[in-house]
């Protein structure tokens, strides 16, 4: 069963998370068929630009509990975003929690629908948003981070704005999008690459001072004995255990 969607118009080609029912959660067969495809984005001449988006209420929900990617796969996919030499553009009319936004970071421009919601929410299952800061770090504004970071708190689509999550919101993604894709439609394709690389430098620098020690934090925090009471409780739609 394929968990990514596929459409292409006019050199734009539209990768759909397609798992409604996990709400899009990141499993080790999402993590690899959307790398998969981005990969074969990248090498197709006929590919302009990337849109990532989703079916369903939520972009995407972060790590599949009972299914997880490795963080060697997830780094990857992350990476891949950020280096492949065509733009890609985030477009969201749904929840973004905890991994989902590590690809909204990683994905050059960024729109949500204004009724689209945010949050952080690693340090409510006993782990740590560890991965996901080699893009949101560099994107993002410190202070407002370290407060979504250690609260877990949900925060609106313009606040996410506002912070440098997203590019733009508004009440129709799509017309929020349509210059945006209009604009590179009409860019050369390797004026395009060229000025991505140029972009992505200082976040692929991260990647390569950061990824090693960050994917050690991410497996020993899952393996923890807080992750597997706050993943439980999570499953088990209750409060785990240190909430006072």
């Amino acid at each position: 069963m394929t968990m990514v969607g596929r459409a292409h118009a006019r050199g734009v080609h539209t990768l759909s998370l397609d798992s409604p029912d996990t709400r899009n959660a990141l499993s080790a067969a999402l993590v690899g068929e959307l790398a998969a495809a981005l990969e074969e984005c990248g090498k197709d001449p006929e590919v302009r630009a990337v849109v990532l988006t989703h079916t369903g209420n939520t972009f995407c929900a972060g790590a599949d509990l009972r299914d997880p990617p490795d963080p060697d796969a997830l780094v990857a996919l992350l990476r891949a975003i950020v280096a492949l030499p065509k733009p890609v553009v985030a477009r969201v009319t749904g929840h973004v929690r905890a991994g989902g936004l590590g690809l909204l970071a990683a994905c050059d421009i960024a729109a949500a629908a204004r009724t689209a919601t945010f949050a952080f929410t690693e340090v409510r299952i006993g782990v740590a948003p560890a991965v996901i800061s080699l893009p949101v770090l560099p994107r993002a504004d410190p202070r407002a981070v370290a407060r979504y970071y250690l609260t877990g708190e949900r925060f609106t689509a313009p606040e996410a704005a506002r912070i440098g999550l997203l590019t733009a919101e508004g009440d129709d993604v799509d017309a929020v999008l349509e210059p945006v894709l209009d604009g590179l439609r009409r860019a050369a394709p390797q004026a395009l690459a060229e000025t991505k690389a140029l972009l992505a430098a200082k976040v692929l620098e991260t990647f390569d001072r950061d990824a090693a020690g960050l994917t050690a934090l991410s497996a020993r925090l899952f393996a923890s004995s807080d992750a597997r009471e706050g993943m439980t409780a999570f499953l088990e739609r209750r409060d785990p255990e240190w909430v006072v």
